[in-house]
C-alpha cells in the first residue's frame, strides 16, 4: 500500500492516496475556517513598505490583512541616516509628510495601511556604553510609539497583536509602550553574525525575545536559539513565491546559457565570499573539466580576483533580471548552493533552494541545520570534497518522478502555510484569541 506524505505539513502521513484526498476535500478546509480573523494587528520592522528588495515581512503583513485589519508601520529615521541619505528619493517622500505636503497614514487595500512615522530618532548606535544606549534608546521609543498610538487612534485599533520583526531597537519598549493584547518577536536573520547589530543587541534582543508572549522564527536553527530565552518559540517555516519557477510555462532559454555544453552545474544568486565557498566551487571544476559551472549573479571583489576567472569551465553570467532567472534555472542540470558555514549562514533560510526544487532541479548544497528540511529532496555536502560524488549521485538518479516530488514539497512553502503557523503559535501561546 501505497504511503503519501501531506506536502503541506510535514510529519503528517496517510497510508494511501484516496485517504490522503479525504483530507484534503474536508479536514484541510476545517483548518482554514478557523484561521485568525477580524483581529487588529500593528506590524513593526527593518524595511519599510515602499522598499526596492524582497521582505518577509511585507509578504506577511499582506496574508495578515487577508482576514484582519492591519497597520504597517514603516521605520522612523534617525538623524544621522535622515541628513546623509536626503537626496533619496524614500528620503524626500518622507520629509514631504513630515512638512504635511502628504499623508503618512496611507491604505494600501480594504484592510491594510501603511505609516510613515513623522519623528526623527536620535542616532545612537555609536555609543559605546550600553547604559547610556539603554536610556537614549527609550526616548527614541516613545517618540516612535506616540505616532504609532496616533494611527491606532485614527484606525480605532482594538485588542491589537504587535508582530515585531527583529526591530530590536526602535521597537524594544513597544510591548510595554502600546500595551498589546499579544506580543510575536519574529527573527528570520541571525543579526548577531552582523557588528551593528551585535554591539548593543547582544544584549536587546535576548531580553526583547523572553519579555515577548512568543517567539517565531524562520528557521529551525533560529528557533533553537530563541528557545534559549523564550520557552514559547516556534518554527513556522518560510514562504516563496516560486509561481514563476514552474517549468511548464518556459518557452525559451536565453542564448548565453544555451550555448553552453552539457552538463551545466548552476548556481543563482549573489556571489560574495560572506556567502559562498570559492574552494568548494573550484575543486567541482578542476576534478570534472567536461562540467560546465554557471555562476549568474553580482560579485564582490574575492570573487573578481579569484581563481574562477582561471578555469574555462566556470562561466559568469553577470547580473540578470528577475523575470528572467527561471529561464536560467531551467538549463541547470544541478542546481548548487555551496554556502561557507559561518554565522551568517548558519541559520538562514535559503529562499533559493525552494526555487531550484519548485522547477524539479535535483540540489546538491552545502549541509546546515536550516538545511534539514530539506534533506530527503537534497543531496547535502558536509565538505567539499563530498560536492563531486553526490553531483554524479544527483545526475544519476534524476528522473520525473522525482522532479514531480520536489516540486511538490517546493509548493508547500508558501505565505499562506507560513503564517498559519504563526496563527497557530499565537492561539497556543493566548488560546483567547482563538
Amino acid at each position: 500500500m501505497e504511503t503519501v506524505i501531506n506536502p503541506k505539513k510535514k510529519g503528517v502521513y496517510f497510508f494511501n492516496n484516496s485517504v490522503y484526498q479525504i483530507y484534503l476535500r474536508f479536514f484541510e478546509p476545517i483548518k482554514k475556517k478557523y484561521a485568525m480573523k477580524n483581529r487588529d494587528i500593528i506590524v513593526v520592522g527593518l524595511q519599510p513598505f515602499d522598499t526596492l528588495i524582497g521582505s518577509n515581512c511585507i509578504n506577511i503583513a499582506y496574508m495578515f490583512a487577508r482576514d484582519n485589519r492591519v497597520l504597517y508601520v514603516n521605520y522612523a529615521f534617525d538623524r544621522g541616516s535622515f541628513k546623509r541619505e536626503k537626496l533619496r528619493p524614500n528620503v524626500i517622500k518622507r520629509k514631504e509628510m513630515m512638512d504635511h505636503k502628504k499623508e503618512n497614514l496611507v491604505q494600501i487595500n480594504n484592510n491594510l495601511w501603511n505609516l510613515y512615522p513623522d519623528t526623527i530618532l536620535e542616532s545612537i548606535n555609536w555609543i559605546p556604553f550600553t547604559p547610556l544606549f539603554r536610556f537614549l534608546n527609550f526616548i527614541n521609543n516613545k517618540r516612535f510609539a506616540s505616532q504609532i498610538k496616533k494611527a491606532i487612534k485614527i484606525l480605532s485599533f482594538k485588542n491589537y497583536i504587535l508582530f515585531n520583526d527583529s526591530d530590536m531597537f526602535r521597537s524594544y519598549h513597544l510591548k510595554e509602550m502600546l500595551d498589546p493584547v499579544c506580543s510575536v518577536y519574529y527573527t528570520r536573520d541571525n543579526m548577531m553574525s552582523v557588528a551593528y547589530w551585535y554591539k548593543h543587541g547582544h544584549l536587546l534582543e535576548p531580553e526583547l525575545a523572553a519579555k515577548s508572549d512568543l517567539v517565531c522564527a524562520n528557521s529551525t536553527y533560529l528557533a533553537e536559539l530563541a528557545l534559549k530565552q523564550n520557552p514559547n518559540s516556534f518554527y513556522v517555516g518560510q514562504g516563496c513565491d516560486i509561481s514563476a519557477f514552474d517549468i511548464h510555462k518556459i518557452k525559451s532559454i536565453p542564448n548565453d546559457i544555451k550555448i553552453i555544453k552539457k552538463p551545466v552545474i548552476g548556481y543563482i544568486g549573489v556571489l560574495f565570499t560572506l556567502r559562498l565557498d570559492i574552494e568548494i566551487i573550484a575543486t567541482i571544476a578542476m576534478q570534472k573539466p567536461a562540467w560546465q559551472i554557471v555562476l549568474i549573479g553580482p560579485e564582490d571583489d574575492g570573487f573578481k580576483n579569484s581563481v574562477l576567472h582561471q578555469l574555462p569551465n566556470v562561466h559568469f553570467l553577470g547580473l540578470k533580471d528577475g523575470q528572467d532567472l527561471p529561464q536560467y534555472l531551467a538549463a541547470f542540470d544541478i542546481a548548487i548552493n555551496p554556502q561557507i558555514l559561518n554565522e551568517v549562514t548558519i541559520g538562514n533560510y535559503p529562499r533559493k533552494i525552494d526555487e531550484y526544487l519548485a522547477m524539479g532541479k535535483p540540489v546538491v548544497a552545502t549541509e546546515t541545520k536550516a538545511m534539514s528540511i530539506f534533506k530527503d529532496y537534497t543531496y547535502l555536502a558536509k565538505n567539499k570534497d563530498e560536492y563531486v560524488p553526490l553531483i554524479e549521485k544527483a545526475l544519476a538518479e534524476n528522473n520525473p518522478e522525482k522532479q514531480k516530488e520536489r516540486t511538490i514539497f517546493a509548493q508547500s512553502h508558501t505565505w499562506e502555510n507560513s503564517v498559519d503557523e504563526i496563527y497557530n503559535a499565537i492561539k497556543k501561546v493566548n488560546p483567547e484569541l482563538a
